[in-house]
């Protein structure tokens, strides 16, 4: 009867362990709370940043001046601040989620821990009673009715050990799934510091930017609309230069040899597009721009120093720099990306690369930054879509015999080559 006394007392025991519940849920309550302020933040900070997106729209649609190229540069700053926030307020929630999945995974590990042990001195205690004789302990009660009670609940408490395994089976199935999302949220902490890393690069080319646009222009308004000036100039004899020399190239488009229009092919090379230039005899190149020939690829109105991304996996072909040679207005700094469907992209008047030629990109990857090199006379990212068998590298020496640039290279093709950007962006 000892023995029955013991297995009812371990049915208690078992009952008392899983009752501390409130220390847990009162820390996550706070943990969410936490959360959920931050997300309260953020939200603002996205309201803000909606405002400078407006604010820069204004800005483009105004006259070139010194001061509205300051603030938008000043502005641009503000919004790459507001990101870099919002993208620390994610990794701080994130890593708010992650300790609450920390302090869950303990409790369940602790609770599973401390009903094996009761499940364990329950069989232990049921093996003690099954090896003894069932007449002697029968016997050995003071009352035969409280006897065939005992059974009965030993009997009930089978059941119950049967379905405490089965609670158990379940909360450890719960724990993998909560380790799965541990690991995951923990891949998403990397990404976001990772993307913190870019946008704070962001912030510190537009702050240098606008420290060259002052220093070069000594703060006057009439050194800045000289300086335009200039670039106008340079830009109109370098693309006469190179639709001269394209115009001699022979190519023959060979339709399969690239994939068919189709809208998705591409993503976007930057999250807020505006587009300020699309491709072939725009109204602007019937005006008169671009030699007659029409533009070769799509502009995009962006803020300095905003992450470029590749609109396609694929391999980095070459990367330039025209700048590095006084009085070359050409693409600026440039990368060309050769994609494995047939198609090669180049990303133009940049203000820093990311990648290096012959390193594979991914989708979706930071290349560069956006800027205002080469012969742009305003803050935008100029895309070119080439069939790659079109395309070449070549010195702008042999383009032209030029003195102080002979040695920069950019990528030419015939026009035939040429293919609209937009075809293929979602």
């Amino acid at each position: 009867m000892l023995l029955m006394r013991r297995t009812l007392s371990i049915l208690i025991l078992t009952t008392i362990i899983t009752v501390p519940w409130y220390t847990r849920a009162q820390s996550a309550t706070a943990i969410q709370e936490k959360i959920a302020n931050q997300q309260t933040e953020i939200e603002a900070l996205e309201g803000e940043i909606k405002q400078y997106e407006a604010q820069l729209t204004e800005i483009g649609k105004e006259k070139q001046t010194l001061e509205g190229a300051v603030r938008e540069l000043d502005i641009s700053r503000r919004k790459v601040s507001a990101n870099i926030s919002i993208a620390q307020k994610k990794i701080n929630a994130t890593a708010s989620t992650i300790s609450e999945l920390d302090a869950d995974i303990k409790n369940k590990e602790d609770l599973i821990g401390k009903n094996q042990k009761a499940l364990a001195e329950t069989i232990r205690t049921m093996n003690e009673v099954e090896t003894g004789s069932f007449i002697e302990t029968m016997l050995s009660a003071d009352d035969i009715s409280t006897f065939w009670s005992d059974i009965d609940t030993i009997q009930k408490f089978q059941v119950v050990v049967r379905n405490e395994v089965e609670v158990l089976s379940e909360q450890k199935k719960v724990l993998e799934v909560v380790k799965v999302e541990k690991q995951i949220q923990k891949g998403e902490l990397v990404t976001q510091k990772t993307q913190l890393s870019t946008q704070q690069r962001s912030l510190d080319i537009n702050r240098d930017a606008k420290n060259k646009l002052l220093e070069e222009t000594e703060n006057r308004e009439s050194t800045y609309q000289e300086l335009l000036e200039t670039k106008q100039k340079a830009k109109e004899e370098f693309e006469a230069q190179l639709r001269s020399f394209e115009a001699e190239l022979q190519y023959i488009l060979d339709p399969t040899s690239i994939p068919p229009a189709g809208k998705g092919v591409f993503m976007w090379p930057v999250s807020n597009v505006r587009i300020t230039q699309y491709f072939g005899n725009t109204k602007f190149a019937k005006s008169g721009a671009y030699n007659g020939s029409g533009h070769n690829g799509v502009d995009m109105g962006v803020p300095i120093g905003t992450p470029v991304m590749a609109v396609l996996s694929g391999n980095v072909r070459a990367t330039g720099n025209t700048d590095a040679y006084p009085g070359c207005y050409s693409y600026g700094k440039w990368v060309l990306i050769e994609h494995v469907n047939g198609l090669t992209t180049l990303y133009a008047h940049l203000s820093d690369i990311a990648v290096t030629p012959g390193e594979p990109v991914a989708t979706g990857q930071v290349i560069a930054y956006s800027g205002n090199s080469g012969f742009s006379t305003g803050p935008h990212l100029h895309l070119t879509t080439y069939a790659s068998d079109a395309v070449e590298v070549v010195r702008l020496g042999d383009v032209k015999a030029r003195t102080s640039c002979a040695d920069a290279k950019v990528p030419v093709s015939s026009w035939s080559g040429y293919l609209n950007p937009i075809d293929y962006l979602p």
